[in-house]
């Protein structure tokens, strides 16, 4: 998989114009979903940074080429990665493609830099470095298969 991590999300009609359309804005919005499970993946969720280490991730720079429009009902896979890793900051690329097709919609990026919690880059913790940098974890199964409670 080069390295991408991927979600699944459905587009909700909040999420179309009149002409059943995705909004451009939905797509930034597709990444944080990406990203904050791209985390998950590998142990941690953005609040435990936060509220454990103080370490916050800002959103410096954002970028999106739309390809091909996205309507409602259509299941889309989100494909997120890490493109650069710095002491103070993070590049995350993403895909969006239409599962029924595999047509690539959206294309993009976001930049962030690592802040405490007044504004004010720090370096990344060790810990979140070496998960993020780690191969995702395996899913948990909640009864192995065959073992469902009786």
């Amino acid at each position: 998989m080069d390295g991408w991590h991927e979600n699944e999300i459905r587009v909700r009609y909040a999420e179309t114009d009149k002409m059943g359309i995705v909004h451009h804005s939905n797509y930034l919005i597709w990444f944080e979903a990406g990203r904050s499970d791209f985390c998950r993946a590998r142990g941690f969720s953005y609040k435990e940074m936060e509220e454990e280490d103080g370490a916050l991730l800002v959103v410096a720079e954002s970028y999106v080429r739309y390809k091909s429009p996205a309507f409602y009902e259509d299941i889309l896979t989100v494909r997120t990665r890490i493109a650069e890793f710095r002491s103070r900051s993070i590049r995350f690329v993403y895909e969006i493609h239409r599962a029924s097709d595999d047509e690539l919609l959206a294309e993009g990026e976001t930049l962030h830099l690592v802040t405490d919690a007044d504004k004010k880059v720090k370096l990344m913790p060790e810990s979140y470095r070496e998960r993020l940098l780690a191969e995702p974890r395996a899913k948990s199964v909640a009864f192995p298969s065959g073992h469902a409670p009786s």
